[in-house]
């Protein structure tokens, strides 16, 4: 059986040195968080050598990686640094794809600081070099993709018909101070917290009355969505019977919150290895809407593939997680797995 993994980091070196340098002229939370990481440097051979990591996928008989880069990705720069490191990204990863084409997939990384460039960086991206979707790292100095100055992504994305993966990111300087103390800013809580408000953000802001074919990517198991379908329902229907949309600033929707995460929304397995909250969200989406992914190099490819052929799936639903939904929505050209799949 193909394994593609779909949530699967890298980084050019100059976006490594661009951060660090940007780390030691602000002095904050999220900063220090990541310049540790940056000077190790296993780290970040893990993140800039796409060679590196294919014993490792050997190893444990991953099929595919799809690329994208890391967060906060281009987004942590001026919209100048920001859009050209992504042209810079872009290339890393087509050339990548050319050398590796059964091994590497990849998503197009864009500046939103710019929304005209980073549109004309999806065309390109997209149109020239072949990429397989859009990443886009959550927030953009705090301002969400609600926002209608962001929204010709939103068109050049359903043009091209390419989906974006919403990664996490730091909470923004808005709301990270309570996140700030015992680790918390980072994938044990604040990652979640503001990759799962900022997609309540895109329902309860009409994007998808505006893009009803837009297509949104989040990992872990959906950022907790999933659990929370039924209270969004539950209390915008409460505020529309008491005429509250009004005086709280709410949008008049064409449809439940819930409707359109079913309908516009995929998760990944990235860095959830339980098996009841993967039965949760199967049972609640549905097996089309999910894809497997590991999380490299975050999480351990070890821990990942095993808990994935282990899971209690029917073989159909397993294909599909595998590799068949990837194939659809990342526009992967279907192929014979590398591997024995009864190898783990």
């Amino acid at each position: 059986m193909r394994l593609i993994a779909t949530e699967e980091a890298f980084a050019p070196l100059e976006y490594i040195s661009e951060y660090l340098k940007l780390g030691a002229r602000i002095d904050s939370a999220a900063s220090r968080y990541l310049s540790i990481y940056y000077q190790q440097d296993e780290a970040v051979r893990q993140l800039t050598d796409l060679d590196y990591r294919l014993a490792e996928m050997d190893r444990f008989h991953v099929d595919m990686h799809v690329l994208s880069i890391t967060g906060p990705g281009v987004q942590a720069f001026d919209a100048d640094l920001g859009s050209e490191l992504a042209i810079v990204a872009n290339d890393m990863l087509a050339d990548a794809i050319k050398k590796h084409p059964t091994r590497f997939a990849g998503l197009a990384a864009i500046a939103p600081q710019d929304p005209a460039r980073a549109v004309r960086e999806i065309n390109r991206a997209i149109g020239a070099l072949k990429l397989n979707g859009i990443i886009i790292n959550s927030h953009t100095y705090g301002e969400y993709l609600d926002d209608p100055k962001f929204w010709p992504i939103f068109e050049a994305a359903v043009a091209h018909d390419v989906a974006i993966y919403l990664h996490p990111t730091f909470p923004s300087d808005a709301m990270i101070a309570p996140y700030a103390d015992y680790g918390m800013m980072g994938a044990l809580w604040g990652f979640g917290a503001d990759t799962s408000m900022h997609a309540v953000r895109m329902i309860m802001g009409g994007v998808f009355d505006a893009f009803p074919t837009l297509q949104i990517v989040l990992g872990h198991l959906g950022e907790a969505i999933p659990f929370w379908l039924g209270r969004l329902d539950n209390r915008y229907a409460n505020i529309v019977r008491r005429g509250g949309l009004g005086p709280l600033g709410m949008k008049q929707l064409l449809r439940l919150p819930s409707e359109y995460f079913r309908d516009n929304f995929h998760i990944t397995t990235s860095g959830m290895m339980t098996d009841q909250p993967l039965d949760f969200c199967l049972g609640l989406l549905g097996d089309d809407r999910a894809m497997f992914a590991v999380d490299y190099p975050y999480e351990q490819t070890a821990e990942a593939v095993p808990f994935f052929r282990a899971a209690p799936l029917p073989d159909a639903t397993r294909r599909k997680l595998a590799h068949e939904n990837a194939e659809r929505l990342f526009h992967i050209t279907p192929a014979p797995p590398l591997f024995d799949s009864s190898a783990t």
